[in-house]
């Protein structure tokens, strides 16, 4: 367990700039104090005492503000940031190197006993803050959960949910090893050259309504540019009638 505690905390400080030593690490984070006490009342609900690691849960929940069901199944270095009011239920699982912000709830939407309810994290996973993953599917490797964002289904490995219902974006992730979390890792889940297609569709239609308006613009500036050339042409014409008529009179009056 030691070992396993040690290596939690290299990949801690691995993903975390305030992170500066290991003492730190392990006296002052409380998403590694929640792992490693679930760790033990895991254990006790494996061997068959669930009233006791209930209990102990609830300790953890009390001292930590994470709040993680004893049947949960956690891999190894996942890192809960900051912690304060994470949820995860009792069949969710939670693959290597995971990362879990603040205020995520890993819940499920099925009332039946028995069932798998909860989400499967896969390897690499970033669970941005806030975020409420829910119901019985996978999220796939490498893959990205944005702030606030809640997610109904399932996602492929690399892809990026957001928004409310969640949307699945396909970013151009850099090719790194799964292992290589410091060479790319991104915080809260924010993934570059990524665009959501929804604003890439509000954007299209702005431009073309600003390409219209333009349109329309330079439409009725030749439509004046034709009224008043009427307008002269008229002018002229009034203007030689008279003249003609002035001149009959006068050879009338002659």
């Amino acid at each position: 367990m030691l070992n396993t505690l040690f290596e939690t905390v290299d990949s801690i400080i691995a993903r975390d700039p305030a992170a500066r030593n290991r003492f730190e690490v392990i006296t002052c984070y409380p998403g590694l104090h929640a792992i490693f006490l679930y760790r033990i009342y895991h254990f006790l609900w494996i061997i068959g005492f669930k009233w006791l690691a209930r209990f102990l849960s609830l300790l953890a929940r009390i001292i930590t503000g994470i709040e993680i069901h004893p049947a949960a199944k956690i891999g190894r270095r996942v890192f809960l940031d900051h912690g304060l009011g994470i949820v995860i239920g009792e069949t969710t699982q939670i693959g290597d190197d995971c990362t879990i912000y603040q205020g995520v709830t890993l819940g499920g939407t099925s009332l039946y006993k028995g069932v798998k309810r909860h989400p499967t994290l896969g390897k690499g996973v970033v669970i941005s803050a806030g975020a409420k993953v829910l119901g019985g599917f996978m999220v796939g490797d490498g893959a990205r959960v944005g702030s606030n964002a809640v997610v109904l289904k399932e996602i492929p490995a690399g892809a990026t949910a957001v928004g409310v219902p969640a949307r699945i974006l396909h970013p151009d992730l850099p090719q790194t090893q799964a292992t290589d979390s410091k060479a790319y890792f991104s915080a809260y889940g924010i993934t570059p050259n990524v665009d959501d297609p929804v604003s890439m569709a509000l954007k299209g239609l702005i431009d073309a309504s600003l390409e219209q308006e333009s349109k329309i613009a330079a439409l009725e500036k030749a439509l004046a540019q034709l009224g008043n050339k009427s307008i002269g042409n008229e002018s002229s014409t009034e203007s030689d009638t008279k003249r003609d008529l002035d001149a009959i009179k006068e050879w009338l009056k002659e």
